[in-house]
């Protein structure tokens, strides 16, 4: 049995967004049998990488479940849409990383689960350099 393939799009001509703005996009499941899918959840997230610990908080979040008596094909696009917060900004520093992307995540009935992100920058924040 081969997994299903999720495939996202962000709607706009660009990655970085404002705070504040809008940020929409579409979604579906490619798969053989939408009967397995049990639910898709989607998050618009934000989460650290490097030295310390490292963070995760979700902004938006959305779940859509087959266990309900009303079945989604969730081969047809699935919309979503939400303002974007004023903070944290993306951040590319020299000790920490801020990074923000909207997650997929697929559950099947069988326990298997299949997960995409497609990532975006929130604001302007210029690169860190290290000082030397």
């Amino acid at each position: 049995m081969n997994d299903p393939r999720v495939s996202l799009r962000l709607i706009g001509d660009s990655r970085i967004y404002s705070p504040g703005q809008t940020l929409s996009g579409e979604y579906f499941v490619d798969t053989t049998d939408p009967q397995e899918i049990k639910a898709v959840e989607l998050s618009v997230l934000w989460y650290t990488e490097g030295k310390g610990d490292e963070d995760l908080a979700v902004h938006h979040f959305q779940r859509i479940a087959n266990d309900n008596g009303t079945d989604v094909d969730f081969r047809l696009s699935q919309q979503f849409r939400t303002a974007l917060p004023n903070t944290p900004l993306s951040y590319d520093g020299v000790i920490v990383r801020i990074h923000w992307c909207v997650r997929i995540r697929v559950f099947m009935r069988r326990g298997r689960e299949v997960v995409s992100e497609q990532s975006f920058q929130l604001g302007m924040v210029p690169r860190a350099r290290a000082v030397e």
